[in-house]
């Protein structure tokens, strides 16, 4: 499905051809994690994980703790969906579920102790709002039973805006939590029948009026380009209402039209979806609109108000990267909690058994329910803070890598440096004797140029299992 028969490349983005749009209209990875998810492995046991929880608390028991909490239940099926999710009006199973994830927090604390500090929590799903005011008091109890919620914390939850109403929001608030990310993902009436995700914009605002009323620090609205039905023409129109909701933070994603790993897309029609050039325009258009209606552009999906936590750590070089996005919050471990669900303990990443079944199982018999993950190797730690860097910072200076793992950068990354060049040539990045720098223009394809330094990814040829990188 397509509008738009030209696109003006000079006016949305300076420099770029459409030569150097087709070649980097290619698969990469997000980069919420390096080595990423996909590497996984399943000789990375529960007595890998106990070992990665025993090493934390002797040598570091005082840093602080994010937590994650995967809420996988939904009411109803959104096509476009990737998340790990379970489709049931059956409201019954989420007391269930709380039942076993006091069970693998009781786990988490026989390992850890007692009293750890967390710092950020983020409830996710699935719609962690399928839980009622009362089972989502009862997790917060659990968890503050157990840990210590530092002053001044994140402490955030994804709310589908169709399953709650103004006294549910100030529920939330009393509860503690301080940021909301609603899903919204486009106004468009054609659009939302397209996905089977029909909200008025009219609740959407009303719920974001109620939400600065209880003072929540910051509200997020996701929105998600590409999808069926969409024109840059219609887009337009659901970037104006965004920018009158005026919302502190807005996260744009590209839709990955990957139906032969996600059963709900092959509801979607590929007629329907616009064309490669529609997409480019939309995210031209989005990136134009959000800044000039005063938001500064975080990076890849990112976009917050000046004043915004995550701008300001963008500009002091505070800005990093977890399994959740862009964050804030210091580099610390991630513990998370509930099927499916993907952490981070010291030099370990982790994942939790992916159907509830098994989920259940593993507590049933005493066990953490992790199924798969990787112990990270010295390589794959240097490469970790390369990538980071840039796309965190778009900036990296070889100095700081060298003091940190006693190598030499230029030596060590030689062929990745030259590979490097192929994109300064189309102006994406900077090369200068002590470090490299994204343009602008780079912005648009930095997950381009993080992938040079993925290894893993050197001698993959199988990229379409990731989402396309514009």
């Amino acid at each position: 499905m397509s509008t738009a028969t030209t696109l003006n490349l000079d006016r949305i983005m300076p420099g770029v051809s459409t030569e150097t749009l087709r070649k980097y209209d290619i698969s990469g990875p997000r980069y919420t994690s390096y080595p990423t998810a996909d590497r996984f492995v399943d000789a990375f046991t529960e007595d890998s994980y106990k070992l990665a929880l025993e090493q934390r608390r002797a040598i570091a028991a005082n840093q602080p703790l994010s937590i994650y909490v995967h809420i996988p239940f939904c009411e109803s099926l959104c096509f476009f969906c990737a998340c790990n999710k379970i489709v049931t009006k059956h409201h019954e199973r989420s007391v269930e579920y709380l039942r076993y994830l006091n069970r693998e927090i009781d786990l988490h604390i026989a390992h850890l102790g007692a009293g750890q500090t967390i710092s950020q929590l983020h409830l996710g799903g699935g719609s962690p709002t399928f839980f009622s005011d009362e089972e989502l008091s009862e997790l917060m109890a659990m968890l503050k039973r157990n840990f210590i919620f530092a002053a001044g914390g994140e402490y955030s939850i994804e709310v589908d805006p169709r399953t709650v109403n103004e006294q549910r929001l100030k529920h939330l608030a009393d509860l503690g939590f301080n940021r909301l990310s609603f899903g919204v993902q486009d106004f468009d009436p054609e659009v939302q029948k397209a996905v089977h995700r029909i909200q008025p914009a009219e609740q959407v605002f009303s719920l974001v009026e109620a939400a600065r009323r209880y003072q929540f620090k910051s509200v997020n609205v996701d929105l998600i380009y590409g999808l069926p039905m969409q024109t840059p023409e219609s887009f337009k129109h659901t970037l104006a209402q965004v920018v009158a909701l005026k919302p502190n933070r807005i996260a744009l994603y590209g839709y990955a039209h990957l139906p032969e790993r996600f059963k709900p897309q092959r509801r979607i029609s590929e007629y329907e979806l616009p064309a490669a050039t529609d997409k480019i325009t939309m995210l031209a258009s989005a990136l134009s609109t959000f800044l000039a209606a005063g938001y500064v552009y975080v990076g890849m999906d990112h976009f917050a108000l000046p004043d915004d936590d995550l701008a300001i750590a963008k500009r002091q070089g505070r800005l990093h990267r977890n399994f959740q996005g862009y964050s804030t919050q210091p580099d610390c471990d991630l513990i998370s909690l509930g099927v499916s669900a993907i952490g981070r303990v010291g030099a370990t990443y982790s994942q939790n058994a992916k159907t509830i079944e098994e989920y259940y199982d593993h507590l049933n018999h005493g066990r953490f329910p992790v199924e798969r993950g990787l112990a990270l190797s010295r390589d794959d730690i240097v490469r970790r803070a390369v990538i980071m860097a840039i796309m965190c910072q778009g900036a990296l200076q070889y100095e700081a890598i060298e003091l940190a793992y006693m190598l030499d950068f230029k030596s060590y990354f030689a062929d990745e440096l030259e590979a490097l060049k192929a994109l300064e040539k189309t102006d994406m990045v900077v090369l200068e004797n002590d470090g490299l720098q994204v343009t602008d223009t780079g912005w648009f394809f930095v997950r381009a140029v993080a992938m040079v330094f993925d290894k893993h990814l050197q001698t993959d040829r199988n990229r379409a299992r990731f989402s396309k990188i514009l």
